[in-house]
């Protein structure tokens, strides 16, 4: 089909709709420092300028970026590092380090927990393995200084800055005699290279957690971010986001898009799904995942978003993945569900067994009317355990070698709402079993 006749059938091409795609991937998933900021100019000239200072005069400081999950501070700095690497005088003249103080099994490398490993880390990202080979420090803080040497050129003018950024810094503060902050902080206001310290946190009373001797050292700049727009702004926010730049291939695309998204923003039920979300969090990275959840409806055959996209992204934004989860289960496991239910209700909440669970079972299975087939006690545990699989049920405590699996106690990880609402769009689940769920006894 030609370009003509797939304009004329409101059918775009698949190049058009790839692109479309593509760019609000990198917006949306991958934190990108090319899209824009919102609500934090002022945060971002001060940090620019403080970094400015370390890369181009040489001077050593540190600071805190403070803001609730979700506020934008890797944004802020994703931003402030991209417009720094491209000034002129900054090109090739920044070392960084990144660490990170989370456990995180996805972020491999990035999973300083404490100073050896952190030491490590600083080691690679500075390339310096082969400089370091087989020496042997008699303490960190030997180490680090050996480092920094190796990377000196000169005087305190002409040797290169580094920037240190801590991400989830306040799980720094956990690690053995905060060795690796005061270390940072304490060259951070010698005369030796140029080093800057960043952290991030989410966490306001991080000052209070630093020891004595570790907050002397640090600078106590703070830059806050607080998420402090309204709904108006957050309109805005929409609008921007969802719009495609300037330089999209298709021009004439381009406007047709941003007019709808335009359109959209000014459509009553748009502004309630919205608005639903902004009351539950005004965390921009939910804004994004509804935002990707509605452009994932986006095709050749159906090349702009409608107020129905975004309702159904919502819908599924909502969901809960446990209720998901339980949907997939066997009516069997179904069943064992209802039962440990039952004994939450019974016994307001306290920890059950596997044989409590059958036991309840039985007693739905001995009634005259049911529809379930009655499981001989191997198949049930082996259903009982999928759900320990599907983290669905928790152990209360590591099961040791001579513990009877039977007696081991438990807990649901599931309300009883969320169990109901489960039921409810369960592919043919018996009648009996619904009744028996809904039921606010057990059956005793």
């Amino acid at each position: 089909m030609s370009k003509r006749k797939l304009k004329e059938s409101n059918v775009e091409s698949p190049e058009c709709i790839s692109q479309v795609q593509k760019i609000f991937r990198e917006r949306f998933c991958h934190n990108c420092a090319g899209g824009k900021l919102f609500g934090m100019e002022q945060q971002y000239r001060h940090l620019l300028e403080l970094l400015k200072r370390t890369t181009v005069h040489g001077e050593s400081n540190s600071a805190l970026i403070i803001g609730p999950r979700g506020s934008g501070k890797t944004t802020l700095l994703n931003h402030v590092l991209k417009d720094l690497r491209e000034m002129k005088q900054v090109t090739e003249n920044l070392l960084e380090v990144h660490l990170n103080g989370k456990k995180n099994p996805f972020l491999s490398g990035l999973l300083q927990t404490n100073d050896k490993v952190a030491l490590k880390e600083i080691t690679r990202q500075l390339q310096l393995e082969n400089v370091v080979g087989d020496k042997v420090f008699g303490s960190f803080a030997e180490n680090l200084a050996f480092l920094l040497e190796a990377l000196r050129r000169g005087n305190r003018t002409s040797s290169c800055p580094i920037l240190f950024v801590l991400d989830e810094f306040d799980l720094f503060v956990h690690h053995k005699n905060q060795t690796l902050l005061y270390n940072l902080f304490d060259i951070s206001q010698s005369a030796q290279t140029p080093v800057t310290v960043i952290g991030l946190t989410c966490r306001q009373d991080v000052l209070e957690l630093l020891e004595k001797r570790v907050k002397s050292r640090f600078s106590h700049r703070q830059i806050y971010l607080m998420n402090s727009f309204d709904f108006k702004q957050y309109i805005k926010i929409f609008k921007k986001q969802l719009s495609l730049p300037a330089e999209f291939p298709d021009e004439s695309f381009a406007q047709k898009w941003n007019n709808n998204v335009e359109h959209l923003s000014e459509d009553k039920t748009v502004q309630d799904v919205l608005q639903n979300l902004f009351h539950h969090t005004k965390d921009l990275r939910s804004l994004h995942l509804l935002l990707m959840l509605a452009v994932s409806a986006v095709t050749v055959h159906h090349p702009l978003l409608t107020a129905a996209d975004l309702q159904e992204a919502s819908r599924q934004h909502r969901t809960d993945s446990k209720a998901n989860i339980v949907h997939g289960l066997s009516v069997l496991e179904i069943c064992l569900i209802i039962a440990m239910k039952h004994l939450n209700d019974v016994y307001d909440g306290e920890p059950f067994n596997f044989q409590m669970v059958y036991n309840e079972f039985q007693k739905f299975i001995q009634r005259k009317a049911h529809s379930m087939y009655n499981f001989e006690k191997p198949v049930v545990m082996k259903a009982f355990e999928h759900l320990l699989q599907l983290e669905l049920v928790k152990p209360l405590e590591r099961p040791s070698v001579r513990a009877q699996r039977e007696y081991l106690l438990m807990k649901l990880l599931l309300d009883s709402s969320q169990i109901m609402d489960a039921l409810q769009v369960y592919p043919n689940c018996p009648t009996d079993v619904k009744q028996w769920a809904a039921s606010s006894l057990s059956w005793l």
